[in-house]
Order: structure tokens, then sequence, then C-alpha cells
């Protein structure tokens, strides 16, 4: 094969810098949506099993460590948001997103059962329902920084304005979950799961390196949002700060076709 040939057959995005730290091998087939994740909080309260039960579909398996399941809230931006092979667009591919996530898993591939997304920019909600049946929600919202410390603020809008803050700065250097800890169970997941209108279920699987996890402090007022689901979260956070990667997403596949 002429090297000009494997030039073009070669993935050219960031996120494939690094594969073989994931689970499983990558799908063979093209991905289709790009986008980098930036300046994210994972913050961590630990909720029984049985708790969650009833917001996750029957054919996904909630996951424990140690015993213990776990709900995820999680704020950041996002820029360079776009279908394969358009270009960026400075007023669509680039807005903050809040996350309320699960821990599953079906057929041995530990991913993510989001309950919400909050994002600023409606384009991408839009897009995210029609072509990812996910939960999400228009919100205003801000992300702005003082010296090393993020604040981030939302309100869904609507006529169910749901409010979140967070103020968060990383407290570490950076270092990767090692495997088998906690930390690596909680965010090195690469799949989702979703569920069409017909309650079909789906997995959509991304790529990108290792997270680069630093420990963090923050402020963190979660109330409001997780009560939107029925969940109540006692005591201090766990966590953890990324300056972020760079992300690839594989079309959905129907699960169990």
């Amino acid at each position: 094969m002429r090297p000009a040939t494997l030039a073009v057959m070669k993935p050219s995005h960031p996120a494939f810098t690094q594969v073989d730290h994931r689970p499983w091998p990558i799908p063979g087939g093209p991905w289709t949506w790009r986008q980098n994740w930036h300046d994210l909080l994972f913050a961590h309260w630990p909720v029984p099993a049985a708790d969650l039960r009833r917001l996750v579909p029957d054919g996904l398996n909630i996951q424990e460590y140690d015993g213990t399941s776990w709900v995820g809230v999680v704020p950041f931006r996002m820029t360079g948001v776009m279908r394969r092979p358009l270009p960026d667009l400075p007023w669509v591919s680039a807005f903050p997103e809040l996350n309320v996530r699960l821990y599953v898993e079906r057929d041995g591939k530990p991913g993510v059962w989001f309950l919400s997304l909050d994002a600023a920019n409606p384009l991408a909600v839009w897009a995210a329902r029609r072509f990812f049946y996910l939960p999400y929600w228009h919100a205003r919202m801000t992300l702005s920084t003082a010296g090393d410390e993020y604040r981030f603020r939302s309100q869904r809008r609507g006529a169910s304005p749901m409010k979140f803050a967070a103020a968060y700065r990383p407290t570490s250097p950076p270092r990767q979950a090692l495997r088998g800890t906690l930390e690596c169970f909680l965010v090195e997941r690469y799949c989702l799961y979703c569920q069409s209108p017909g309650r079909s279920l789906y997995r959509a699987e991304v790529l990108h390196t290792s997270w680069p996890l630093q420990d963090a402090a923050a402020q963190v007022e979660p109330d409001e949002l997780l009560s939107t689901h029925g969940l109540v979260v006692r005591g201090a956070p766990l966590l953890h700060f990324s300056r972020g990667v760079d992300v690839v997403v594989w079309p959905l596949a129907k699960v169990g076709a």
C-alpha cells in the first residue's frame, strides 16, 4: 500500500493519540461527531442502587463500586461540537453544559446513563434530542474564571426554571486514574446509553485519551438539580477536576439488535 493511502486512512483527530486504554476495541465504522470538553468538575455522591432502579431502563444494569452506586453532577464547557465533516461554527459549536449521570452496564460495556443534560445552545439541544435521544434542556448558563477558580451558573428555561451553581478549582497536579480505583470507575467510561421514544435501547461509543484528573475543592448547590429526579444526597461530594479531553463519537447502535 502506498504511503499516501496510509496517510488518508490514519485517523487525524487528537482523540486517536491513545486507544489501548479503552476496555474494548474502538468501533470499526467511522465516527460521526467531534467535540472538546474543558474545565470539568466531577462531583459525585453515593446513592443506593435501589434508589436509582426506577430511573434506569430494565435492560441496563446499575453498577456499584464496593457495594455503592454513585450519581455524578458535571458542569463544564464544550467547544468544537460538530457533525463530521462540517466545520466548527462559533455560534453553534461552543457553549457551557451541565450533566447529571449514573453508571450502568450492558453486555460487558460499562457506560453512562444521563438523567439530564442542560446546555446553553438551543441547536445543540435539538440535535442531541434528535440524533441521540438524550434528555437535553435549554438553559441560561455562564462559566467564568477568577484566578484559579471556575464559577458556573445555570438556570433552565421554560416552566420549570431549575437553578444550579458551583464554584470550583483544582488543588493537585494532574494524574491519570489507576485501573481498579473508584476514580477510574467514575470517569473512565467510553460509551453512553440512551432510549428511543419507542423504548429501544441504544449505545453510542466514544473515544478520548485518559482523563487528566486533579483533586478539587468546590462549593456545589446540587439539591434543586437532583430533586428534579427525586434524589436526595447528603454529605460532602467526592470531587475531581479536569482540564479536559478531545472527543469523537460514533453513531448510535441498537443494543441487543
